[in-house]
């Protein structure tokens, strides 16, 4: 008897885009597609669960196997430094990891650079951040936010932000400009490691009908 595979699934921007991976794998995202708000849901078939999370939480449903497989971030990945196996890159939602500060202060954080200050930065990145500016020798206090990253240096809190964008049309719209691009980042698929092992075969297939849609 084939085994079930519990899949989580990210929440926001990054939901309709595995939405269509699945559907052109030929998985029914039927019941995914219900205007309710029912966060674990199963395939017409049974054989799929679905973990619908935030995206931030898919690598701990995944390591501590809530869930076999998951779709995640590389940006959330390297955050959260979870042990899970990357099995593919989904080559979808892509984006940045920038660091960015408002039109006006880029000489002010030049100088914070130069001088050896210390800067006060916004970021739903904390880990990143502080290996990032640990790398550069500067002292940084980091501010940790759950969302509107953005806010923060146009309220005065921070003097920059690192946060991930896409067309950067977001950043502009706030006044602020990039002051370095920390990396690149898409959405991979990943696999619990002892659920790996347990559900190799039906995990496989899996892969090979989502490599197919990709």
């Amino acid at each position: 008897m084939e085994k079930e595979l519990k899949i989580a699934l990210p929440k926001g921007y990054l939901f309709k885009e595995c939405l269509s991976l699945l559907d052109g794998a030929g998985y029914d995202t039927g019941p995914l597609r219900k205007e309710d708000r029912k966060l674990v849901i199963k395939s017409e078939s049974g054989m799929l669960q679905y973990v619908i999370c935030r995206p931030m939480d898919v690598p701990a449903y995944v390591e501590y196997g809530a869930c076999d497989i998951g779709f995640c971030g590389k940006d959330v990945l390297v955050e959260k430094e979870s042990r899970v196996y990357e099995l593919l890159d989904l080559r979808v939602g892509k984006c940045r990891l920038v660091l960015a500060t408002m039109k006006d202060e880029i000489q002010k954080v030049k100088e914070y650079y130069q001088h050896f200050g210390s800067l006060k930065v916004a970021t739903s990145y904390p880990n990143i951040a502080e290996k990032y500016f640990d790398s550069k020798g500067i002292q940084a206090e980091i501010i940790k936010l759950y969302g509107s990253v953005e806010l923060a240096p146009i309220l005065g809190i921070a003097e920059e932000i690192l946060d991930i964008t896409s067309t950067g049309k977001t950043l502009k719209e706030n006044n602020l400009v990039e002051m370095d691009n920390i990396m690149e980042s898409s959405t991979r698929l990943i696999a619990n490691i002892a659920g790996y092992k347990l559900k190799y075969d039906v995990i496989k297939r899996f892969i090979e009908r989502i490599k197919k849609a990709i």
